[in-house]
């Protein structure tokens, strides 16, 4: 059991406005039970004194923990971002996690850009705690420290109560677990914390976890296919999505998932409202993807409306989500400013059970990628935390699809295991490699080939654990594109290699007869088993695994995009 910790509780008392300190478990407002049975882990639950409510503003648990390097080995901090956009990687204790600051985050304020665009509500910037110092990291659900071979890894076991944030601070050797209960008033036993440790190797660490969290193996452990987006973005047709699905049906690979993806709908939360560009209707064309013996996925963003839909200009009174001061609360500037559907409210619910009953029944598709959920929880409403919103969220969406496939994107993580099949672990590919200067400053759930690349190497752990990972598309064309040859080769490997749901977004039938082998090299399913996987300098990765039993060794610059493979044999100490 975790037992050297120090408390630390901000909070009020029955709605008053004066804020209480406490580090006790146990004073004239609540007490704190801790289970003593917990395994190497702690288990919280706050009862507050009878006819008390309490409303918690920071509840944090301090620990003592050694971050320092030992015997010439590396200390390496994995920080898991707050969704899947969000950059996520191991660290030294050197570094601190990326920020969404400064200067520039200052000017959009005073010019109105992130006001109007909502750029700061992809992320945890308005409830977390950011730090430029060297060592500091925050992470969510789970986090590990690693040396060597030797993991040490902290996961939450429950994130329906308010996310787990753990932070770090490497120079004072201080491991801090936060729970995020913004917008909760506890009346009743409640539970505060609830984690777990585990120390072993890198793959013994994590089976351990998910068989402790119960979280169901995924129907899938591999699938190919096409998704639309990544050569015409929302500029797409019937005869467009017909030609493409022709050209893969006729490449000679096995293909399982044919998606359409943003681009059908007239307005993106009107997704029974489809464009003229689909004059036969989204039956007709996930009829022409099944007769070509693929699965037919559509995408969605099923929380989402923006300022132009019908939808949004009927309900926005009732059907969308308020802060406090009763304001609607801007997810983005994707589609311009767009707003969140309120899940609790009956008719916005049952609005969403019409969209997927029709997707889904009447249109006949076998898949929806369902993106852009973290909005559903920025901010916490009805007396519920963030976390018991997101996971609710979840839960809506595995009941309205029932045995659908659900590839989900753009989602905290911890609520999405074991509710989808598919889920994207990193940021948009973007068509190039290197990022401008004011692109780099923008928020961390940016468009990002590096980012995405290091999220799909470092975010693996989850692939067959709590679904399958999808790293993004690879990107076998020369045209349309900025990125080279030699940045393309460095993107299909990694997501080979890192991934399990590989998509290309390419005219298969442009290809020619080398892209076409390298198509079917990339689509080939192969037993891939990673073995070692870091940086070995500020801008080096390396990585060792096999393929069908045979050893494969590369390294990639991250500042180039350049993958160099390597001798297997002359392996790093």
């Amino acid at each position: 059991m975790i037992s050297n910790y120090k408390l630390r509780i901000s909070y009020s008392v029955d709605g008053e406005r004066g804020v209480k300190h406490s580090e006790s478990g146990d004073n004239a407002d609540f007490r704190i039970e801790t289970d003593g049975k917990a395994e190497d882990g702690i288990v919280m639950r706050l009862v507050p004194r009878r006819g008390k409510s309490i409303e918690i503003k920071s509840f944090r648990l301090e620990i003592p923990y050694d971050f320092a390097d030992k015997g010439g080995v590396r200390t390496r901090v994995y920080a898991n971002g707050y969704q899947s956009w969000t950059d996520t990687r191991e660290y030294t204790i050197d570094e601190h996690t990326p920020l969404f600051d400064g200067w520039f985050k200052d000017l959009m304020r005073i010019t109105g850009a992130l006001a109007i665009g909502g750029n700061d509500s992809y992320g945890d910037y308005r409830f977390t705690e950011y730090s430029k110092k060297a060592g500091r990291f925050h992470s969510f659900s789970y986090m590990y420290v690693r040396r060597g071979e030797e993991v040490d890894l902290f996961g939450s076991m429950n994130e329906r109560t308010g996310y787990t944030i753990f932070y770090v601070d490497a120079e004072n050797n201080l491991l801090t677990f936060a729970k995020d209960l913004e917008g909760k008033t506890i009346d009743g036993e409640y539970e505060v914390m609830n984690v777990r440790r585990y120390r072993g190797g890198y793959d013994e660490v994590f089976d351990r976890w998910f068989a402790d969290m119960n979280v169901p193996a995924p129907r899938k452990k591999h699938a190919n296919g096409y998704t639309t987006w990544y050569n015409y973005y929302g500029n797409i047709s019937e005869d467009i999505v017909l030609r493409d699905l022709k050209s893969l049906s006729e490449a000679g690979v096995k293909a399982d998932i044919f998606q359409i993806d943003d681009g059908y709908q007239t307005a993106t939360g009107d997704w029974l409202s489809v464009k003229k560009e689909f004059p036969r209707g989204m039956k007709y064309v996930a009829d022409a993807i099944h007769e070509k013996g693929m699965l037919a996925g559509l995408w969605l963003a099923p929380f989402a409306a923006a300022r132009s839909s019908k939808i949004f200009a009927e309900h926005k009174d009732e059907w969308f989500v308020k802060d406090r001061r009763g304001r609607l609360v801007k997810a983005g500037c994707n589609w311009g400013p767009f707003y969140t559907l309120d899940i609790y409210n009956p008719q916005a619910r049952a609005y969403i059970e019409k969209v997927f009953s029709t997707v889904l029944g009447e249109w006949g598709f076998d898949m929806v990628k369902l993106d852009f959920l973290y909005e559903v929880a920025i901010v916490p409403y009805g007396n519920r935390t963030r976390g018991e919103i997101m996971c609710d969220a979840m839960d809506l969406l595995r009941e309205v699809c029932g045995d659908k496939l659900i590839l989900g994107c753009g989602v905290p993580l911890y609520p999405a295991f074991g509710k989808v099949d598919f889920c994207r672990i990193g940021a948009d590919v973007s068509p190039s490699w290197k990022e401008g200067f004011f692109a780099r400053r923008l928020h961390r759930e940016r468009v990002s080939t590096v980012n995405t690349v290091n999220n799909s190497i470092f975010r693996r752990h989850l692939d067959g654990r709590a679904f399958v990972n999808d790293p993004d598309v690879f990107f076998l064309r020369d045209y349309n594109i900025a990125m080279g040859e030699q940045c393309r080769k460095t993107v299909r490997t990694v997501n080979k290699v890192f991934g399990n749901l590989l998509f290309v977004s390419d005219d298969v039938g442009r290809y020619g007869a080398k892209e076409k082998r390298e198509l079917s090299e990339t689509f080939a399913d192969d037993e891939i088993s990673v073995q070692r996987a870091e940086y070995v300098s500020a801008n080096v990765f390396e990585a060792e695994y096999t393929v069908n039993g045979r050893e494969e060794r590369f390294e990639i610059d991250m500042r180039s995009g350049v993958l160099t493979q390597k001798d297997p044999t002359l392996k790093k100490n």
